[in-house]
């Protein structure tokens, strides 16, 4: 029992190695909340902005430095946001591709929306998950469905 007990102390202290010498960033979710935002190279407003987005966007929150967040995107782009741009209150998503289909419910069955397709980027609040479909909502307020698999939730 003992030699059994030792091998597997053992065992989980080497697999916690890289763990104590290489400390993980951490990746929490984070969704654009106000109308827009610009995402910045570095943790200030003297830094270059590199892209503006708009409410709904979401992220992975790798790293936290004042009142700025370092933030990875759908496409594992690294930038910098303001953290009063932001909430972790509510999931968010984003279409991966372009002229992607919003549906009037949760399958290929129901038809398109009005103002569907979307092209990437287009962000969205989720609502609902049922299934391999995800009930969505816009910056404006319209409703739809999108398949799970055309979307990056956070």
């Amino acid at each position: 029992m003992q030699k059994i007990f030792s091998k597997r102390f053992v065992l989980f202290f080497l697999l916690s190695l890289p763990f104590m010498f290489f400390p993980q960033e951490k990746a929490e979710a984070l969704c654009i909340d106000q109308k827009k935002a610009n995402l910045r190279q570095g943790p200030g407003t003297h830094f270059e902005k590199l892209w503006q987005v708009f409410k709904y966007m979401p992220f992975k929150e790798m790293k936290k430095q004042g009142k700025w967040y370092r933030v990875k995107d759908l496409d594992d782009d690294i930038y910098w946001v303001h953290t009063k741009l932001t909430t972790d209150k509510y999931k968010c998503a984003v279409i991966k591709n372009d002229k992607t289909n919003l549906r009037k419910g949760p399958g290929t069955k129901y038809d398109p929306l009005s103002w569907s397709p979307v092209d990437k980027y287009f962000s969205l609040k989720v609502l609902k998950i049922k299934e391999k479909w995800v009930q969505v909502e816009d910056g404006v307020g319209d409703k739809g469905w999108v398949s799970k698999s055309l979307i990056w939730i956070q």
